[in-house]
C-alpha cells in the first residue's frame, strides 16, 4: 500500500489525534471509539511505511515521520474542505481565521478585539476556541488553528520542542495579580504586600491545573479552600467571601461587582507575557488583520502597578 492510497479519513484521524495527544481525546472528539482510532493510524502507518506516533504513557508523541504527515494532511484536509464550501456556494475559506486563546483571554480582551475587528474588517471570519497553552500549541502544529492566544511565566522557554519552532510575538507583559473581596483586610490599600500573603485561604484551578490560583513561591503549605475551573466562577467565589486568589491584571475591567485586582509588592517579581503563536510562513492578510487587533486590544488593556 503506497501513502498516495492514504484515506482522507485516516488523515483527518491522524489530524485530530496529533492535535488532542491522546488516541482516547481523539476518539471522543470525532465519536469514534478508541479502537476504531487505532486502526486509521494503523492503516496509515502502513501507507507511510514508518510509525507516525510514539506512544508513552502520557499520551501520544509524533515522529519525525509524523510530523511531515501532520503538515501535509492538515493542507488536504483543508483544501477538500475549502472545495466543498466553495461547491455549498458558502463564502471563501481564505477570509475565515481560525483562532484560539487561553481561559482569561476570553473574559474582555478577546471580545473586545473581535468587535473592533468587526467594525474594521467585517469580512473576515473568524471562529474562535478555548483551550490551555499545550492544547493550542497542538492543535497549531495539527494545522487546525491559524493562530493562538498564549500565555507564559518565566523563564520563557519555548511551548514545545518541536521544528520548526513557532514564532511568538510577545503583546503585553505584566505582573501577576491577586483577586481579593472588597470587604477583606487586604482590599483597603492599593496594593499587596507579598508578606501579607500568608496565612490566606485559596481558590485554586481544578483538574491538573490546581497550583493555578496561588501565589507562586509561596514558603508555606496553602490552605486550598476551594477549586474552580473557570475565571468566573473562581471571581465570583472571590465576591463571596470565599478566599483569594490569583488574577492577571486584565480581569481587572470584568471582575464582578465585591472583588478588588491588585498588584503585589514585595519579593521576586511575577511576570506574565501574553503571546501570539503561530508556524512560521507568509502571514495570510486575514490572519495579520486578526493579529494586528489582538495586538491593539492588548495595548488598551489596563495595567496594574
Amino acid at each position: 500500500m503506497a501513502f498516495t492510497d492514504a484515506s482522507l479519513t485516516a488523515l483527518r484521524v491522524f489530524r485530530e489525534v496529533a492535535e488532542r495527544g491522546t488516541l482516547t481525546a481523539a476518539a471522543a472528539a470525532l465519536g469514534y471509539t478508541q479502537s476504531a482510532v487505532s486502526r486509521q493510524i494503523a492503516s496509515l502507518e502502513r501507507a507511510a511505511g514508518a510509525p507516525l506516533l510514539e506512544r508513552r504513557h502520557d499520551g501520544v508523541r509524533l515522529t519525525p515521520a509524523g510530523r511531515v504527515v501532520v503538515r501535509r494532511a492538515a493542507s488536504v484536509v483543508d483544501q477538500i474542505d475549502a472545495t466543498a464550501r466553495e461547491l455549498a456556494g458558502l463564502p471563501d475559506e481564505h477570509s475565515t481565521v481560525r483562532f484560539g486563546w487561553f481561559a482569561s483571554a476570553g473574559a474582555g480582551l478577546v471580545p473586545q478585539a473581535l468587535v473592533a475587528l468587526r467594525e474594521t474588517h467585517p469580512a473576515i471570519t473568524v471562529v474562535t476556541r478555548e483551550g490551555s497553552t499545550p492544547a493550542l500549541v497542538r492543535a497549531l502544529r495539527a494545522g487546525t488553528l491559524d493562530l493562538a492566544l498564549i500565555a507564559a511565566a518565566p523563564p520563557f522557554r519555548p511551548p514545545d520542542s518541536e521544528t520548526p519552532a513557532l514564532e511568538l510575538r510577545t503583546l503585553a507583559e505584566r505582573g501577576l495579580c491577586v483577586a481579593v473581596p472588597a470587604t477583606h483586610p487586604l482590599a483597603r490599600g492599593d496594593f499587596v504586600d507579598i508578606a501579607d500573603l500568608h496565612g490566606q485561604r485559596w481558590i485554586a484551578g481544578a483538574g491538573g491545573d490546581k497550583v493555578m490560583g496561588v501565589w507562586p513561591g509561596l514558603d508555606e503549605r496553602p490552605e486550598i479552600a476551594h477549586t474552580a475551573r473557570d475565571w468566573l466562577a473562581k471571581l465570583n467565589l472571590v465576591a463571596a467571601g470565599c478566599g483569594i486568589t490569583t488574577a492577571p491584571a486584565s480581569l481587572a475591567a470584568v471582575a464582578p461587582a465585591g472583588v478588588r485586582i491588585l498588584p503585589v509588592h514585595g519579593g521576586p517579581s511575577e511576570q506574565r507575557r501574553l503571546m501570539l503563536a503561530r508556524l512560521p510562513g507568509a502571514l495570510p492578510q486575514a490572519v495579520a488583520r486578526v493579529a494586528e487587533a489582538l495586538r491593539l486590544a492588548a495595548v488598551e488593556a489596563p495595567a496594574l502597578s
